[in-house]
């Protein structure tokens, strides 16, 4: 029975998710292992992330579920008042298990937490390491995370796996929900009382910075000039140990606990300063963990990235991870909360060097996190917090949604007059409400269904259709699936027209339940509420097969009329005819895709590759001999492929 509503569709979207997408959760890899085997690539099952709606926890400020564990192997850190704001308030996991059914009502389909790793147990300038970045042994469970007599070695429970953390796996697998590990691989603690850089292998203590003997650390002292790469890249960030990338027994030993993790069930992983190294370390890490589990999604933090940074660029293109979209995060804060000019037009202007990104849908987009003031510090109004979410929500990329901000979670104590004077520790305040019923929850919820109802919204193209300082149009488009939005941060207006590119006929808005006329593809006379926005949803037929394989090519330089295909010797790519290629979907001036179903050929070896179509023109082809691969039997595959000159 189909659902009554938009609205019910979304709901049950949530509740079923893989009826929506296959996320393709279990990793499968194909084995040809034979000497003479010609094929390039060996594939496996791929996570979807396109789809989820990441949420992200300062664990030890979101809900204490285990007060026998807060104290900790030193008390004296623990403030159970939650007054001092550098020492730990009591948040751990059975906290965030405790929550999973909030959070999964409000359309969360992936958790981000800070570092649950082993910390030094001391203070440094008046904190101690609640965010979970001052790490002293990457192979055990910070203490005052997990039960009091759960054993927070690594090794000791990785076949038993009976641990808090272990729980709360399993718990969010049983909710279709997915687990997102930070992780820390340029430093490990800062100077405490003379120890520095002590660094232990599950209790075995294996290097110590102010007695390097085999060179695990840097010592170059702080960085002085943030222009000057190898500074960036060499030198200490605040003081902390900063690990020597040269070091082929450092390198061992960093993949070889994060892989632990990984055995664990964890799905993804945040890669915390990744500016801080060079990108070959990341490129051969990336190549480690991914051959490791080769369905795991990881992005990285380059701080204020932008895509007027070339090196950030580089790192995105060419690392093997994706990162945080700080550009689109300083573009939303400045229009949105401080109300800069040129208003939307800031953001616009990040949308349309998206072509300098190889995968600019897969940015994760935020309005705030750990290391900035709240958004809501800038502008308290919830209504401009809420234009901001509904933005994240529906824009290219993956959204995260920084935690307590459905809930207005916000603290202005240091500000005196000065919202930027609020960063660091005050962003993080102790999780208070848990509201079902707030409009920034509910908005949330539907969007989330929204992201996986319709493919438009999570995997196609972004075309602006209407922009001034206060008012913003723009349509996601897949296929033959579509999703308008409007919004406007002013004063109430009307706008005579507007290109939507929907069907003609009446639709209802996702998120007011307004009915609005579509007519030759335009809507007349639609009128804005102050700080309103309007989400309609088109959803068209979706690609279905026995493996679906997601086609991404970048690299290729295409004209008005001109259209990328894929050719291949299997029935489904047209066997080499070119007049039955499969056409993709132009996303922007970088990249094209498209979702490709194969049942005949699904489980075999298949060769592949480009071309063009030009009208009034030969086609154009790629100019090497083909690419291989041997597909999955079942499931998603994906391609990321840059065209051949």
């Amino acid at each position: 029975m189909e659902p009554k509503s938009l609205s019910q569709a979304i709901t049950t979207s949530l509740s079923d998710s893989k009826s929506i997408v296959d996320a393709g959760t279990a990793a499968e890899i194909t084995e040809a292992r034979e000497d003479d085997n010609p094929y390039e690539f060996l594939f496996t099952r791929a996570i979807e992330f396109r789809q989820e709606t990441i949420y992200f926890i300062v664990v030890d400020r979101f809900f204490d579920g285990d007060s026998e564990n807060s104290e900790g192997p030193n008390p004296e850190l623990y403030d159970p008042a939650g007054e001092d704001w550098g020492k730990y308030w009591g948040g751990d996991l059975q906290g965030i298990i405790d929550k999973l059914d909030y959070l999964k009502g409000m359309g969360v389909t992936a958790l981000w937490l800070t570092p649950l790793f082993e910390q030094v147990e001391a203070l440094f300038i008046e904190q101690a390491a609640i965010h979970g970045y001052w790490i002293k042994d990457f192979k055990r469970i910070n203490p005052r995370f997990i039960g009091k007599d759960d054993e927070p070695s690594l090794n000791k429970t990785q076949d038993t796996k009976n641990t808090a953390f272990d729980r709360l796996i399993t718990e969010l697998h049983k909710r279709d929900m997915k687990m997102i590990l930070d992780i820390v691989c340029n430093h490990s603690n800062p100077d405490f009382s003379g120890k520095k850089g002590e660094l232990y292998d599950d209790g075995v203590k294996i290097a110590d910075f102010n007695d390097d003997k085999n060179n695990w650390y840097h010592h170059y002292g702080i960085v002085t000039n943030w222009e000057d790469e190898w500074q960036v890249q060499n030198c200490e960030l605040s003081g902390l140990a900063t690990f020597n990338e040269n070091n082929v027994e450092y390198r061992n030993y960093i993949k070889s606990a994060i892989k632990q993790w990984l055995d664990r069930g964890v799905d993804a992983l945040r890669v915390d300063t990744v500016k801080h190294m060079p990108i070959w370390f990341w490129q051969e890490f990336n190549g480690d963990i991914q051959t490791h589990k080769p369905d795991v999604f990881i992005f990285g933090e380059w701080i204020y990235s932008s895509a007027n940074d070339e090196r950030s660029v580089e790192f995105a293109n060419r690392s093997g991870m994706t990162m945080l979209d700080f550009g689109l995060c300083m573009a939303l804060r400045q229009a949105l909360a401080v109300n800069a000019p040129p208003g939307f037009q800031m953001i616009q202007d990040v949308f349309d060097l998206d072509y300098r990104y190889d995968g600019a849908t897969e940015l994760i987009t935020f309005i705030d996190n750990h290391d900035m003031h709240r958004f809501q510090t800038l502008n308290p109004d919830p209504d401009v917090v809420r234009l901001a979410i509904n933005l994240v929500m529906t824009c290219r990329g993956i959204p995260c949604i920084y935690y307590g901000t459905e809930q207005y979670l916000h603290n202005d104590t240091n500000t005196d007059g000065d919202p930027y004077g609020n960063n660091d520790p005050y962003n993080r305040p102790m999780m208070e409400n848990w509201d079902t019923d707030t409009a920034i929850y509910r908005d949330i919820r539907l969007l989330s269904g929204l992201r996986r109802l319709n493919p438009a919204v999570c995997l196609g193209s972004q075309w602006l259709k209407y922009i001034t300082s206060d008012v913003y149009c723009y349509l996601r488009r897949y296929r033959d699936s579509r999703c308008f939005v409007a919004m406007n941060k002013g004063e109430p207006v009307t706008l005579e027209k507007v290109e939507t590119d929907l069907p003609d006929k009446e639709h209802t808005c996702v998120l007011t339940g307004r009915k609005l006329e579509v007519k030759d593809g335009y809507l007349y006379d639609l009128e804005l509420g102050a700080k309103e926005a309007i989400v309609i949803s088109h959803v068209g037929e979706r690609v279905k097969g026995q493996t679906l394989v997601r086609v991404q090519v970048n690299g290729i330089s295409t004209n008005p009329g001109e259209i990328v295909v894929i050719i291949g010797d299997c029935p489904e790519l047209g066997n080499w005819d070119i007049a039955k290629a499969y056409p993709l979907e132009y996303i922007n001036a970088n990249t094209w895709f498209t979702e490709i179903p194969f049942n005949e050929s699904a489980g075999k070896a298949i060769s592949y590759k480009y071309a063009m179509w030009r009208e009034g023109h030969s086609p154009v082809r790629e100019n090497l001999v083909c690419r291989r691969w041997l597909l999955a039997d079942e499931g998603i595959v994906k391609w990321r492929d840059t065209w051949s000159h």
